[in-house]
């Protein structure tokens, strides 16, 4: 299982939501490529990147950012929020960034998801964020009409390889993750799937490793020194 510490960016600084709540944000470091680079100190492969303030506006404020990171780590880096266009997706993809995860447009447009797989195969992610069952959207602060089974089904059959799935009473909670939500969406769909929200512990990424799964999201663990990095980057081989 693939370990992906995560960089969640507002303002060109990397931070931590708690449970998705804009209003509950901690600022962790004015430098997100300073952690980047000690990701990959700690032996990290890929970086996970979310642009918050695209997530709920649907533009790319903090592009640069993630271009830096990429840039000067040479890590493989997949990014995340606001991206609900062609454009922005050729925008990363020419900046080098190895994977382009579609959160709220590939929950209201089957269509153009179903397009961006086509046009980019495997460079083209799913996120689906679980909130009272169903798929979350606009930065979390909605719910859409979908349930999270109906989503995750829809992207199966449109071809999407690689789903990052997100309990977000979970995230940033340090509560524990939710293993029989990651072990029954394993079990039930052919996808890839990366596990996010409550990676607290590494008893957390032993269980989640047990399943096979693809990946798991380290987040605030890293942050508030719950989880060592390297330690967990060497369970999960």
């Amino acid at each position: 299982m693939l370990i992906f510490p995560a960089i969640d960016l507002y303002e060109k600084k990397a931070v931590r939501l708690y449970r998705g709540d804009y209003n509950k944000m901690t600022v962790y470091s004015e430098n997100p490529c300073d952690v980047a680079r000690d990701f990959k100190s700690a032996g990290a492969e890929w970086i996970h990147t979310v642009d918050l303030e695209g997530a709920k506006s649907g533009e790319t404020p903090n592009l640069d950012v993630v271009c830096a990171i990429k840039r000067e780590t040479g890590l493989k880096v997949e990014v995340g929020g606001g991206i609900r266009s062609f454009e922005v997706i050729e925008k990363y993809i020419s900046e080098g960034v190895d994977r382009v995860i579609l959160g709220t447009v590939a929950v209201t447009n089957f269509e153009f998801t179903k397009e961006a797989v086509e046009r980019f195969g495997d460079k083209i992610a799913v996120g689906i964020d679980i909130k009272d069952g169903y798929a979350a959207i606009s930065g979390w602060t909605e719910k859409s009409a979908l349930t999270s089974d109906a989503a995750l089904s829809k992207m199966q059959d449109i071809g999407v390889s690689t789903i990052i799935c997100t309990d977000i009473s979970k995230d940033g909670a340090m509560l524990g993750t939710n293993v029989r939500l990651y072990s029954e969406l394993s079990e039930k769909y052919n996808m890839q799937f990366i596990a996010s929200g409550g990676v607290s512990s590494i008893d957390d990424i032993e269980k989640l490793t047990a399943l096979s799964l693809y990946g798991a999201i380290v987040g605030k663990a890293y942050y508030t020194g719950a989880i060592d990095l390297a330690r967990a980057i060497e369970v999960a081989r």
